[in-house]
């Protein structure tokens, strides 16, 4: 049995969606930190993302995804097994910032010598300070940290991804101090057991596989034989493409994979080319 954790809160739907796509069934009750998810050899825990690299590191958990910031906040001694970069808004990676009021006179770390600083990742930022040869007092906030930039304390060290929510506050990006995906990490000890470290591997590969088809597409066509090394020719994105012959004499079937982003622009320049049947499908693993 591998004891595997999951971050509960903001983190929570993006990872089960994500372990879903992997082939892992996860339903979370409400009454309940034990969700049921359909493989007999999992038990799964939802804990908060800001705890599990130490439940994690103390072998309550076998295993668990939660970000490398907290990873680094607790000092936890953890084996990663992979980075995965998936969130709650975007594919872009969380930033921990040092922030301060659009009108406030500080330009630089150095001009909070003495001041006070409100965040959530207290270590991480006494170790932020102590690099830049600053002494400012660091106090935990349990919430609303944009809003006491303004009233309570001298700046904030908060996690943005877009910074549109610092921008609706009135706040301005001073430094960065981190930046953050999430991770799958192992405990040691269980990372050292054959059984163990296979399953966790295999959810590495199912997971990874996942979020690499999230931005990708499959793509059919057929095409003349005739046109096929033009087609190719034109179309250099289209990497190892998978051409099989059809049972019409001269025509062949030509399949790849291909960045859903640029799909509008490949689909009329296929068409161009000679390609007819053209057909797009979403995938659910790219496993390399």
């Amino acid at each position: 049995m591998l004891r595997f954790g999951l971050p509960k809160g903001s983190l929570q739907d993006a990872t089960i969606q994500k372990m879903a796509k992997a082939g892992f069934n996860i339903q979370v009750s409400s009454r309940s930190y034990v969700p049921y998810v359909d493989d007999e050899e999992l038990e799964i825990r939802l804990i908060r993302a800001q705890e599990i690299s130490r439940y994690v590191e103390h072998g309550y958990l076998d295993c668990g995804i939660t970000g490398y910031d907290w990873i680094i906040e607790n000092g936890s001694k953890v084996h990663e097994v992979g980075e995965f970069l998936f969130s709650k808004v975007s594919r872009k990676p969380a930033r921990w910032v040092l922030c301060v009021p659009e009108n406030s006179p500080v330009k630089s770390v150095k001009d909070l010598q003495g001041k006070r600083i409100a965040t959530e990742v207290v270590n991480l930022t006494k170790k932020y300070l102590k690099q830049h040869g600053v002494k400012a007092e660091v106090e935990f906030s349990w919430g609303a940290t944009e809003v006491k930039a303004h009233e309570l304390v001298d700046a904030i060290v908060e996690v943005t991804e877009t910074g549109s929510s610092l921008r609706a506050n009135k706040l301005r990006i001073v430094d960065e101090l981190l930046s953050s995906t999430p991770r799958l990490i192992a405990n040691h000890t269980a990372w050292k057991d054959k059984w163990k470290r296979q399953k966790i591997e295999t959810m590495a590969m199912l997971l990874k596989g996942a979020i690499e088809a999230e931005a990708k597409v499959g793509l059919k066509m057929n095409i003349a034989e005739k046109n096929l090394a033009g087609l190719l020719k034109a179309l250099p994105a289209l990497r190892n493409p998978t051409i099989s012959g059809l049972s019409l004499k001269g025509w062949v079937a030509v399949e790849t994979i291909v960045d859903e982003k640029v799909v509008r622009e490949f689909i009329p320049k296929l068409k161009a080319a000679g390609a007819e049947g053209i057909i797009e499908y979403p995938l659910n693993k790219v496993v390399y």
